[in-house]
């Protein structure tokens, strides 16, 4: 089974979206810190990154997983897709999922990166 890290700090997105994803092995983290050890212990397949997280913001977090692992896929999940979403991609994050979106898109977008 896939392993994909969740990294979103609102609790109830944070378990919407877990269920979203029940056909994967989905690894929490609700900010970024918690997110960079997650991702040291678990190595998963994808990582799905909130941008605005407290302490280590996702920007900054992805731009540490992909200097680590370059081949590790981030895919932006957020509602300032047009305020920050260059700034992720520029980190190296594959793709912006703007906030709210449909269970269907974002299975699509995982789908496709994995």
């Amino acid at each position: 089974m896939k392993k994909i890290l969740l990294v979103e700090d609102e609790p109830d997105l944070l378990e919407i979206f877990e269920h979203m994803l029940s056909g994967y092995e989905v690894i929490k983290a609700s900010n970024g810190h918690e997110a960079l050890e997650l991702f040291e212990r678990h190595l998963p397949d994808l990582v799905l990154m909130d941008i605005e997280l407290p302490g280590i913001d996702g920007v900054e977090a992805t731009r540490r997983i992909t200097k680590t692992r370059p081949e590790t896929k981030v895919i932006a999940i957020t509602a300032f897709a047009s305020r920050r979403g260059r700034e992720i991609l520029d980190a190296g994050a594959v793709d912006v999922l703007k906030k709210p979106f449909r269970m269907r898109e974002l299975l699509e977008t995982v789908r496709k990166y994995l």
